[in-house]
Parts: structure tokens; sequence; C-alpha cells
């Protein structure tokens, strides 16, 4: 029996066809999709600005308010120093998407150059961690700034 988050999953999936037409057209990886927080979370590898900028393009002309029930990251794969597992979403919110290894300290220095600063990614993230200790690969985080 499908439960009430596997529905709203099929929902938004149905909602952002075009979306998902596109990211196989352009061959974008996808890594997650699911629900969080009662949105579509898709995490995917572009190979090239140009295909992720195809798959926002989607997104914005699906739903101008995608805001309010989708949540993106969609980054350039390759490697070199422009490969980067931060993100600046068209809202102007930096996001970061949590490694294996990291604590919000190493995220903080990279961020902004202290690692004493990890408490104000904290803060930002209170409606997913619970403890500055206690973060998950996978996990993506909003970088205040």
């Amino acid at each position: 029996m499908a439960t009430a988050t596997d529905q709203q999953l099929d929902q938004l999936k149905q909602k952002y066809q075009q979306v998902f037409q596109v990211i196989q057209q352009e061959q974008v990886r996808l890594t997650h999709v699911h629900v969080v927080d009662n949105k579509l979370f898709i995490q995917g590898d572009a190979s090239s600005d140009q295909a992720k900028n195809k798959v926002w393009d989607a997104i914005k002309s699906t739903n101008p308010n995608w805001q309010s029930d989708l949540t993106a990251d969609i980054r350039v794969a390759g490697g070199g120093q422009g490969a980067s597992q931060t993100q600046f979403q068209p809202s102007g919110q930096r996001t970061y998407t949590v490694k294996a290894g990291d604590t919000l300290s190493k995220i903080a220095k990279e961020m902004y150059g202290s690692a004493s600063e990890y408490m104000k990614i904290f803060e930002g993230n209170r409606d997913k961690l619970d403890n500055p200790d206690k973060i998950q690969p996978g996990q993506e985080l909003k970088i205040p700034s």
C-alpha cells in the first residue's frame, strides 16, 4: 500500500514531468529524488552549465512559484576546481551538500574562512539539525550569508 509520501512523490513527479524529460534529454545523472518537508527534492550532476541551465529553465517554466514545492540541487559534474559542492540557488540562497567526513566546522572554514563560524550554519539549519555534531552525508544545508 502506498504511503502519503509515496503519493505526494508521484504527484510532484507528475507535475514536474517536463523537468524530468529535460533531465533525461540532457543526461543529468540524478542522485536523489524524494520528498523532504512536503517538497520534491531533486539532486543530480549535469555534464555542463548549459545542461544545468536547461533544467533550471524547465523548472521555472513548469512552475514560476517552484520554491513552494521543489528543491533542486543540480551540480556540474566533471573534475577540476570548477566542480564544487556549494550551490547558488536562483533565490540567492547558498547551499552545501554534506560529504562523508564533513563537520560544521570544516564547512564553516571552507565557506567563511573560519571554523568558529560553524554555529551560523547550525542556526540556519535548525529545521533539519538538532545537534551541530550530527550531520549526515547527502544532507543539503543552507549557508547563511
